[in-house]
């Protein structure tokens, strides 16, 4: 039923992937599904911001972020899990959908933490990912 499973995961937060991904784990194993492990680079947006920056920081940063991904997979994932790393830059949840559009996934997993007032149902990157998405997306409390 599924082939490509999407799970994006921020590194600096263990809540993100604690619990998804052991679910995520589950239904590739059950299906034989290919695990598409993401994380964003957020967008500096305007040039003026990435200015301040030093030359060569978003490079810098985004291979420190690929091999801290690959780390947690190497840590976290067996080995007869068939794994693709992704490493993303922009806004969260605009680039978890093109990825699972650009990626064929059939299935997006995803943590969503404990509610707060502002964003009672789901977190805020969570439940646009839900509203927009083509792809079914399986949301896990974390």
């Amino acid at each position: 039923m599924y082939k490509d499973i999407l799970l994006p995961v921020d590194l600096n937060h263990k809540s993100s992937w604690e619990k998804a991904l052991p679910v995520a784990l589950e239904y590739c194993r059950a299906f034989g599904a290919r695990l598409h492990v993401m994380t964003v680079l957020p967008d500096f947006g305007m040039s003026i911001v990435g200015s301040y920056f030093p030359e060569g920081f978003e490079s810098k940063h985004r291979d420190e972020l690929n091999r801290q991904l690959h780390a947690l997979v190497a840590e976290n994932v067996p080995k007869d899990v068939n794994v693709q790393h992704i490493v993303a830059e922009g806004t969260p949840y605009k680039e978890i959908l093109t990825t699972a559009e650009q990626i064929g996934a059939d299935l997006i997993v995803m943590a969503s933490h404990r509610p707060e007032l502002q964003d009672y149902l789901v977190g805020p990157n969570a439940e646009r990912v839900v509203r927009h998405s083509k792809r079914s997306v399986l949301v896990v409390r974390e």
